[in-house]
């Protein structure tokens, strides 16, 4: 018996920040946001908004899709790196605003990577048959972790939710192969190193933004083009199957040149290549199930359909998915 994706859902938040907002608050124009990254607009969560309430929307969505109770969900994973606290986890929190009563809820903490870290977990245990329904959910808020005064990460992030109910298929469905990586080296070429129990949380540290994602962006596109492209190479060979049988190839949403790039390494034709980039920005964790929530709505995915997912996120990590609907 096979783990599949059985529902999607994804919420974000009303407000909106254009490449025009930013012009106002930092030296940059619409042009060059544009040209470097192909964002026109990102979600905004407003002051009073916080990471589980989309990912409680989102969880919803997904389980009324799937006609599955709250109370049938075994496992809460929610992939985020930007959790409503430190205590409890936000797959906790997701837990009981939703009623899964029978339910254990946990946190993943692999960045953008993080949604597939979930499916790969949850799939080998709904496969060897310790739980039968699972909710993995990637939400973010990073709106409130970018520095406004830093044009190279301001103009990247935005906030939203999307999760996917897990569980059992027949036949060829499912997920046919699945793989998680990291590698530790490269850890300033995305980070915030304030706020843990290295630097703490201080006047100091906050003041210096310490607390801000910091970036080194020429160097992650390399290693970010090289990793996606070399992990979905690796789920195609092990399954047997070549691009020109894959639908629609989802990627973390991180930047357009990177999607562009690792695209012209599998050789996919750009029809196949999903994109939501301009609309959303990088929503880190949530970016790949908005963006499957969206195919499936829009009609791209449907059944018998095979679905690439890859991802890069800081840590750096990443990862690929392969999945007949």
């Amino acid at each position: 018996m096979n783990a599949g994706i059985i529902s999607t859902g994804h919420d974000y938040p009303e407000g909106i920040l254009t490449n025009a907002d930013l012009e106002k608050i930092v030296e940059t124009s619409d042009d060059w946001i544009t040209t470097r990254t192909g964002i026109k607009q990102r979600r905004k969560a407003s002051e009073d908004e916080y990471t589980s309430q989309f990912a409680v929307r989102a969880a919803q969505r997904a389980l009324e899709s799937a006609g599955i109770s709250p109370e049938e969900i075994e496992i809460i994973v929610c992939a985020t790196t930007t959790p409503d606290q430190i205590l409890p986890s936000t797959g906790c929190l997701i837990q009981k605003e939703i009623g899964a009563v029978n339910a254990a809820g946990m946190d993943v903490f692999a960045a953008c990577s993080g949604f597939l870290y979930g499916i790969t977990m949850v799939e080998s245990m709904i496969r060897t048959g310790q739980i039968r329904y699972a909710l993995v959910v990637g939400a973010e808020v990073l709106t409130k972790y970018v520095d406004y005064t830093d044009r190279s990460t301001c103009v990247i992030f935005g906030d939203g939710a999307g999760a996917a109910v897990l569980g059992p298929v027949e036949g060829d469905k499912g997920i046919l192969a699945t793989k998680i990586m990291s590698d530790g080296r490269y850890e300033e070429q995305l980070y915030a190193p304030g706020g843990g129990t290295k630097l703490g949380t201080t006047h100091d540290t906050i003041d210096n933004g310490e607390h801000f994602f910091k970036m080194k962006g020429n160097e992650l596109f390399k290693v970010a083009v090289r990793s996606m492209a070399g992990i979905s190479k690796e789920m195609l060979a092990k399954t047997g199957y070549t691009v020109d049988d894959v639908k629609m190839v989802i990627p973390h949403q991180a930047n357009q040149r990177i999607t562009d790039a690792v695209a012209s390494r599998l050789k996919v034709p750009e029809e196949k290549v999903y994109s939501n980039i301009a609309e959303h920005g990088n929503t880190s964790s949530a970016s790949i199930p908005i963006a499957l929530d969206e195919c499936i709505q829009e009609g791209k995915i449907v059944e018998g359909d095979l679905v690439l997912m890859t991802a890069f996120g800081g840590g750096v990590t990443w990862g690929g998915t392969l999945i007949r609907f």
